[in-house]
């Protein structure tokens, strides 16, 4: 029993790999098959339209003036912490996010 599977590890060990055709780009054929798997059930991917300042402040125009300016308050507080986030992310989504309360703020409350 153990001879077989000696026999087997060496065989698998000395055999070699072959490189299935797609993958060749010496053959003379595309890096990926066009009807691969992965390509018929990829969903497209969504374009994301560009939010203006008041959706990314989820403030609307119907709002009272007072409950904008209690939103932008705490929209302030929560991204004036993040702004200093070691993690670039948070800090580019922060400077994003207070960009638009400044220009919710003036829109609603004049300039500052």
């Amino acid at each position: 029993m153990f001879k077989k599977i000696l026999q087997s590890l060496s065989r698998s060990q000395s055999a070699k790999a072959e490189v299935p055709k797609f993958l060749n780009p010496v053959a003379g054929f595309p890096a990926k098959p066009s009807g691969s798997v992965l390509n018929k059930i990829a969903k497209p991917v969504a374009q994301v339209k560009p939010q203006t300042p008041e959706e990314l402040c989820e403030v609307t125009p119907k709002m009272p003036k007072d409950q904008i300016q209690v939103r932008l308050k705490l929209l302030y507080r929560r991204y004036n912490r993040s702004a200093s986030s070691l993690d670039s992310k948070i800090r580019a989504e922060a400077d994003q996010m207070l960009n638009a309360i400044v220009l919710v703020r003036e829109k609603y409350f004049g300039e500052i």
